[in-house]
């Protein structure tokens, strides 16, 4: 197991009716913003939850955050938040809406000329606003980590900063029934595509993060199939929710090598083609599972024996079975696994690579050998 130092300094509140210990978490004196997306939490009944917790607190509003938040948005919530002062924020949604957040925690006092450089230079960000999230969609992890995600245009860049850390989330699982099919199948394939890109790499004899990945797989291949077919089923929301949050809170990373080639190359594939994050996530890792097997033989082989069972046959038939059943997984929870099945044909793949590489993502992968050749191979395979 490799060094390392683990910090997660979120505090989660967790279960039904939670959403009030924002009166008392966020500090009287502070002048709120609430940030959401297109306003479906005025139909389900957390915005009203929400309103009566701060209550107390002097707050105002920004809606109109995307799903794959723009830059020029979220700019004009970082405009509200210089010109009315809020010096707190809130995040109401699902990961997008608490990554743009986090972007406006960090632009809105930055120093630096223009705000972009953030995500497209690096830039360093000096000091943030503080925020905080009621959670709405389980996916991202987003809640308890300090990373971010925003687009402008067809780029889609990440930034992260412990400045931008939740300093509290909550997660209600009861908010979670109103979920579209199409928004609880995308959360449950993203979180368990976020704890692949942690696991599928190579043995550094990390017991504790391989069992704890593991769990988080084989809960989430249980559970995933069970919120499209019981949809009302709180046990089961309850479940996927924090699994989603475990996927990402920085635990079962430590320590252990990561890949995010398919997020890297799935990041494009939403820039360019609209394609949902979650289902361009599912149609590149079963053909980064395929091109990159030599360098993943030993974790392919323990993935396959511990979260399916399979320990027959060669390792190549052991192999191509986790990869079926990875593959058996996804159409279950009714997201695409090929590039044909969202309309793109081979004539995307260029597109792809060119911004793969006008981005400087041109050594991905735990090894960093997926360069832009092999990355042609992988999108090919994804065909």
């Amino acid at each position: 197991m490799n060094n390392f130092t683990f910090h997660n300094t979120t505090r989660i509140h967790f279960g039904q009716g939670q959403i009030q210990a924002i009166a008392n978490d966020i500090p009287k004196d502070k002048k709120v913003l609430v940030l959401y997306g297109g306003g479906s939490i005025k139909s389900n009944g957390v915005y009203e939850q929400v309103s009566t917790a701060l209550s107390e607190h002097q707050w105002g509003e920004f809606s109109g955050i995307e799903a794959n938040p723009q830059y020029d948005t979220l700019m004009k919530a970082v405009h509200q938040v210089r010109e009315q002062g809020f010096d707190y924020l809130l995040a109401v949604g699902g990961g997008s809406v608490v990554d743009g957040t986090k972007f406006v925690a960090a632009a809105a006092p930055f120093e630096g000329n223009d705000p972009w450089d953030i995500l497209a230079k690096g830039a360093e960000v000096k000091s943030a606003i503080p925020i905080a999230c009621v959670l709405t969609l389980p996916a991202t992890g987003s809640e308890s980590n300090s990373g971010s995600v925003v687009s402008r245009g067809n780029d889609k860049l990440f930034f992260g900063t412990p400045l931008v850390q939740p300093l509290f989330a909550v997660l209600d699982p009861q908010v979670t029934l109103s979920l579209s099919e199409r928004q609880a199948a995308n959360g449950v394939v993203d979180a368990f595509v976020h704890v692949m890109e942690q696991y599928l790499t190579y043995p550094v004899n990390a017991k504790v993060q391989d069992r704890f990945a593991e769990g988080l797989l084989m809960t989430l291949i249980e559970e995933g199939p069970k919120v499209l077919a019981t949809p009302d089923d709180l046990e089961v929301r309850s479940n996927i929710m924090w699994s989603a949050t475990q996927a990402l809170n920085g635990l079962i990373g430590v320590g252990v090598p990561q890949d995010w080639a398919t997020h890297m190359i799935g990041h494009e594939l939403t820039g360019h083609f609209g394609v949902d994050h979650a289902r361009s996530l599912s149609i590149v890792l079963p053909a980064v599972m395929k091109q990159c097997q030599q360098d993943k033989e030993a974790k392919l082989l323990q993935y396959a024996e511990r979260v399916f069972g399979i320990t027959a046959g060669s390792n190549q038939e052991r192999i191509d079975a986790a990869i079926a059943k990875t593959v058996e997984f996804f159409k279950q929870m009714n997201v695409p696994t090929s590039l044909s099945d969202v309309e793109l044909d081979k004539a995307a793949i260029d597109t792809v690579l060119t911004s793969l590489e006008a981005h400087g993502m041109t050594k991905l992968g735990e090894h960093g050998t997926v360069d832009i050749k092999k990355a042609r191979i992988i999108l090919e395979t994804a065909l």
